[in-house]
């Protein structure tokens, strides 16, 4: 189940980064983008996404979430496809704007499925697991891009092939998920009935709501909105992907900007993906063996995205800046550990996917305030976009900060209140509490994982 959405988490990253990447095999000037017309392509993508973000909340839980996700996915394929038929920027902008919808439901959906199958404890390392497909999807998807713009037996436009090849595996991976993505324990394929049950069980002690899926509870989303847990979440998102939005959008130009060419700027992007891998390994893992941890990774994380981000605004010479760049990607690597926030510390599921889908709204709005401030006439410096970046990584690690004192402070008042949590006795009472719908607020042995 992990490499299934692995995999599939490499091919949205992929897809993601190849509009930067078609900027240095010929997009812009094909398609006579000027000012900040490339901005608002790379902003709109996440337009579709917030669109699509509430109904995908909805939808996900009404529908069997496997084949929603391998619908989903297959859709976006296609989409990706139609870029290449692309002739002006208002047909860019629609693409793009589809995309975002096709594109929408993957990573709430496989942190949902993820919480089904793992306990709280595992949850971090399997988060970060299939997470590790956006880091190789860096490593590689530059290497991809720079093979592309050395085919010469096609007379399409080299950007064109870039949209439609990966367009299409996109699309043929689509109905493998369909296929072999479970919707829940009960109902994978790769389990027997007896594998199931026991699947089952040792997730019920997580007492996070796994078995009031194809039921949309009302109480629980306005439980949702109201849980401040949440809009620390949300604003901790949003901030940090102001950085994000400028990255994803402009790193190849940036990276050109510091003297490589074309088709060498593509390559350069690899060591930012070898960067998020290592960190990934050891915050996610770390999180795992090390109680207590999984802000304080977090922290650890968005800390050491400020000093690369630091380092490409101030210093002048290639190297520093590449290094700042590799550096400030980092923070990219607590998507799994917030997730395994999430998955673990949010009882109910409608709960869950309306807390998932609003953190992922958060990470829209960012993404598309993050462009924005990467004038045209700065290129290839961009300070104002590089100071933006630097701002809102400041202010993401300060509202980690803040969650983490609202985790430790809540626990405290708990076990003032009802006394310190025990397990219960039995399964059967797992089981009880699973069933009753409840959510993380209104049980009252819930604690939250710091």
């Amino acid at each position: 189940m992990i490499p299934l959405m692995g995999f599939c988490y490499m091919l949205q990253f992929m897809d993601k980064l190849a509009l930067s990447q078609a900027t240095q095999l010929g997009l812009l000037e094909d398609l006579k983008l000027h000012g900040a017309q490339y901005s608002w392509c790379s902003s709109i993508f996440y337009f579709g996404y917030i669109a699509w973000s509430w109904p995908t909340s909805y939808l996900i839980v009404r529908f069997p979430a496997g084949k929603y996700l391998g619908v989903t996915v297959f859709c976006w394929g296609g989409i990706l496809m139609c870029h290449a038929a692309c002739h002006s920027f208002a047909g860019l902008m629609a693409t793009r704007f589809f995309l975002g919808v096709g594109e929408a439901a993957v990573a709430p959906g496989f942190a949902l499925i993820t919480g089904m199958f793992y306990t709280r404890k595992e949850q971090p390392a399997r988060q970060g697991a299939w997470w590790v497909g956006n880091a190789i999807a860096n490593m590689i998807g530059g290497l991809v891009a720079y093979g592309v713009g050395k085919i010469t037996t096609s007379s399409l436009d080299h950007w064109k092939l870039l949209f439609l090849i990966l367009g299409s595996v996109t699309a043929a991976y689509g109905v493998v998920l369909f296929l072999l993505l479970p919707d829940s324990p009960t109902k994978a394929i790769f389990l027997n009935e007896k594998e199931s049950q026991i699947a089952l069980s040792r997730t019920i002690e997580n007492k996070t709501g796994l078995l009031d899926d194809n039921k949309f509870v009302r109480q629980q989303a306005i439980d949702a909105l109201l849980d401040p847990q949440l809009w620390l979440l949300f604003l901790y998102t949003f901030t940090v992907n102001l950085a994000n939005g400028g990255l994803t959008s402009f790193s190849t130009i940036v990276i050109a900007g510091f003297g490589f060419s074309r088709l060498n700027s593509l390559l350069v992007q690899m060591p930012l993906g070898a960067a998020q891998l290592i960190f990934l390994i050891l915050t996610s893992g770390g999180a795992s063996i090390i109680p207590s941890s999984r802000s304080l990774f977090m922290l650890l994380n968005t800390i050491t995205s400020v000093v690369g981000m630091a380092m490409v605004y101030a210093l002048d010479d290639r190297a520093g800046r590449l290094a700042g760049l590799c550096l400030s990607a980092v923070f990219a690597c607590n998507i799994p550990l917030s997730l395994s926030l999430v998955s673990s510390n949010v009882g109910g599921f409608t709960k869950r996917s309306v807390v998932s889908t609003t953190m992922f709204v958060a990470y829209c709005v960012g993404n598309i305030a993050g462009p924005q401030f990467f004038l045209a006439r700065e290129k290839p410096r961009y300070k104002t976009g590089l100071i933006a970046s630097l701002s809102g990584l400041c202010l993401g690690a300060f509202f980690i900060a803040c969650l983490l004192v609202y985790y430790i402070w809540e626990n405290r008042r708990r076990d003032r209140r009802f006394g310190p949590a025990q397990r219960s006795s039995s399964v059967v009472e797992d089981l009880r509490e699973d069933l009753a719908g409840k959510t993380d607020r209104q049980l009252t042995s819930f604690r939250y994982v710091i």
